[in-house]
């Protein structure tokens, strides 16, 4: 079993259109729906997917949830909801209500923002995960977050944004993510590296990216790392298999607990998802 805990659908040919991608993206801007990912994912033993919503309008959750409905490959979603919103709490009671809505993922420019700290609230009582794409300093307040919201399941996307050089990476990178790597309830994806490398293609060679691993696999360990594509942003960078090959070989090396854990089992203990 393998899950992808990252992918993207959308369609820009729907009367309304869509927020993201862009049309001067000539690369993503196009139909990605999941039987165009299943093409490229399912041949490299891909089971399933939680989707990340990109949009920041609020009917595109249900959009996915409907593409979800009709697609058991989709085991969950993210959805794409802010705290600032007025009727936050109303739309997130709303989606919650869904089984297959796993989550929210959020922008945060106030850490202390106390609609954001309402929100950490809500979705722990919800049982529900927040997905936070950050970086740098920004690690040490997330993991106040943590600190304080215990019952909260805090994923960062894409391994925390730190730049994939091939080398050792950047040393305020690594003390954020020890300091939030501390808290249980924190899970990092495995995820973004070949667009984290700004390389067109991306460095195929799976050790190129050790270097970063190995810091997350040392703070997270066996439970909390999980695997996602990024698809299809990671296609611009490189081949579904290239982006895979790069966990697998990694993990691989950790035995077969750890492989099976990051590829499937933590998902489901970062999101909660069920089996359809």
């Amino acid at each position: 079993m393998i899950i992808d805990t990252h992918t993207h659908f959308y369609d820009p040919t729907r009367p309304e259109g869509v927020p993201w991608p862009r049309p001067d993206d000539t690369f993503l801007y196009r139909t990605t729906l999941p039987e165009h990912y299943k093409a490229v994912a399912v041949p490299e033993g891909v089971t399933g997917t939680v989707v990340v919503e990109a949009s920041a309008w609020v009917e595109d959750n249900r959009w996915v949830l409907d593409l979800a409905e009709n697609d058991p490959f989709l085991v969950g979603l993210v959805g794409h909801l802010e705290p600032p919103d007025p009727n936050f709490s109303t739309h997130l009671a709303r989606f919650a209500a869904h089984p297959l809505f796993r989550g929210i993922r959020v922008g945060v420019q106030d850490w202390g923002d106390e609609r954001y700290l309402s929100a950490c609230e809500e979705l722990a009582a919800l049982d529900l995960s927040v997905d936070l794409h950050i970086g740098g300093k920004t690690l040490h307040d997330a993991a106040g977050w943590a600190q304080v919201f215990p019952d909260l399941r805090i994923v960062l996307n894409h391994v925390a944004l730190v730049p994939v050089t091939g080398g050792a990476p950047d040393p305020e990178w690594v003390d954020g993510i020890r300091d939030i790597a501390r808290y249980p309830n924190v899970f990092c994806k495995v995820s973004g590296m070949a667009e984290l490398t700004g390389q067109k293609p991306a460095c195929a060679d799976p050790a190129y990216y050790a270097p970063i691993i190995d810091v997350l696999w040392k703070v997270f360990g066996t439970d909390r790392l999980v695997y996602g594509s990024n698809w299809p942003v990671s296609w611009r960078f490189a081949e579904y298999a290239s982006i895979q090959r790069i966990a697998v070989a990694y993990f691989e090396q950790k035995g077969t607990e750890a492989l099976e854990k990051v590829m499937a089992g933590n998902s489901r203990g970062a999101y909660k998802w069920v089996s359809r």
